[in-house]
Formats: C-alpha cells, structure tokens, sequence
C-alpha cells in the first residue's frame, strides 16, 4: 500500500552509522512509524541473515490487537491508499445506485411493481450514502495531504556531499 519499500520481514534491530542517525534524527515527526523511516530515509542497507529460532524463555508481549494497532499505525503513516479506495467505493456506490434506479423503472414499466416505494428508497439511501462516502474521501485526502505537508519531511536526504 505505500510508495516505501518496507522490507518483509525486516526487524527493529539495526547498526546504523552516523549519517543515517542524522537523517533520522532531522525529522521532525512526534508519531514515528520506525520501519517505514528506516525505509523512508533510503541509504544502503546490508542484511544479516539468521535463523529465527523459538524462544528459549517468556513470551511475546505482542498480542493480536497491539499488533493490528502497528499494522494500522504503519498504514497511516505511510499511504494514503485507504482514503483513495474509499472514494473510489463511494463512486461505485452511486454507480450502482444509479444502475438500479434505472432498473427499476424499466422493472415498473415492463412488469409494473407489487410493491410500491422500498426499491426506490433503498436507491436513494445508498446513492446519499455512497455520495457522503465519496465526500468524506475526498475530504480525507485533502487532510492527509496537510498532515503530510505538517510532518515537514524533507523532499530529498543527501547521502554525500563533495566540494
């Protein structure tokens, strides 16, 4: 979902030299999102491989939900594809609502209705629905573009300076 390549399975632990500290610590963030900054930053990364072995004593402090809140931190932080698609779902919902207002007057025409009012009404509701959803999409992504523009990120790191 988001423009940084956040490696699979990177963890938290790193080496990291004194250039890449400084990028880090220029940012301004209050809510930092580690792994998507990592990422973000965009220096030379070296992998260590291991072998992840199970745990020799105690147990993860991660439960289900904590780990879900990360997933959905890490999102927020780094995309703003949710907001895209719930545009996109409030423009189909129209659509469709649309679609089957037609349908129903080819229906009351051609078969007439034995039941007068519901069909219409549920095609109003979800053309209204589908419209405020489409709305607050739109509203959305002008206030994720603000919170961007607030997180003052700089548009560009430079790795090395030459004189």
């Amino acid at each position: 979902m988001t423009e940084v390549d956040i490696a699979d399975g990177a963890r938290d632990f790193r080496v990291m030299n004194r250039k890449f500290v400084d990028a880090l610590l220029k940012l301004q963030e209050y809510n930092r999102f580690s792994k998507g900054l990592f990422s973000w930053i965009g220096f030379r990364v070296k992998w260590i491989s291991y072998e992840n072995v199970e745990r020799a004593a105690g147990s993860t402090k991660w439960s289900f939900w904590s780990l879900f809140k990360y997933s959905l931190e890490g999102i927020v932080a780094f995309t703003t594809a949710p907001l895209v698609l719930s545009s996109f779902f409030g423009l189909i919902l129209c659509l469709g609502a649309v679609l089957a207002v037609l349908f129903i007057i080819v229906r009351r025409i051609i078969f007439g209705d034995p039941v007068d009012g519901w069909a219409s009404l549920a095609c109003l509701i979800t053309f209204m629905g589908g419209c405020q959803i489409f709305c607050f999409g739109i509203m959305g992504q002008y206030m994720a573009k603000l919170y961007l523009e607030n997180k003052r990120r700089p548009i560009y790191i430079v790795d090395e300076e030459t004189d």
